[in-house]
């Protein structure tokens, strides 16, 4: 099955580099480009794509808006932010839109081809510790930082659904908190299978998110 990927950036020179890298690829073909935010929801009106490499800072509409609006609509595409700083707000606001992860736009071929495949099968690139980084920086940002949590979809975890969201917010791996909890990490993988289920999230990164969100881990800390 060929991965169709969508390139947005305003430098064409960046563009052009990374639709050689792909193309090369024979699992992936770039079907459709644009400059800036405008140009990339238009074109998505009319183009059926998978995973869109996303710049953030354009002109007309941001890299952050054009992912907000593209990921509420109906059965989007995939959205990989694309950053020159590693930590910066862009990446946070990128994640809170609705981007399954970002990526640095100096990273190794290798690296973008894997996260591109990752993300189209369903994972987030961002590796949950360097999301919980990432918001640990930007919580105060956060509407409800700090505060019990609020969410309501959070009662309709289980207890165990509980414990597994905290340590996934924490940055642990499947197997670490296989191993914290003293379960297989098949069940590990079932929880949290349950856990995007039951609130609506579509990745691990919207899971840590969510968590720092309602309060259920705090910045710098636990739950």
């Amino acid at each position: 099955m060929t991965i169709r990927v969508m390139l947005v950036d305003d430098q064409v020179l960046l563009r052009t580099g990374f639709r050689m890298v792909l193309a090369a690829q024979p699992d992936m073909e770039v079907v459709a480009e644009a400059g800036d935010g405008v140009e990339a929801l238009q074109v998505l009106a009319a183009t059926a794509v998978d995973v869109v490499l996303m710049d953030v800072r354009m002109p007309k509409l941001d890299g952050v808006e054009t992912t907000r609006r593209i990921c509420s609509e109906p059965d989007p595409p995939k959205v990989l932010i694309l950053t020159t700083f590693d930590l910066d707000e862009y990446a946070f606001s990128g994640l809170k839109a609705g981007a399954s992860g970002f990526m640095l736009k100096d990273v190794p071929p290798g690296d973008l081809l894997a996260a591109i495949r990752a993300v189209h099968s369903g994972d987030a690139v961002v590796a949950p510790s360097t999301t919980r980084r990432l918001l640990d920086r930007f919580a105060p940002m956060l509407p409800s930082a700090g505060r019990e949590p609020q969410h309501k979809e959070l009662e309709r975890l289980t207890e165990r659904e509980r414990e597994v969201m905290i340590l996934v917010a924490q940055g642990l791996s499947n197997g670490e908190i296989a191993a914290r909890l003293v379960l297989s990490e098949a069940t590990v993988k079932t929880h949290v299978g349950r856990i995007l289920t039951k609130l609506g999230l579509r990745d691990r990164v919207q899971v840590v998110v969510l968590a720092y969100e309602t309060g259920l881990v705090r910045a710098g800390g636990h739950g």
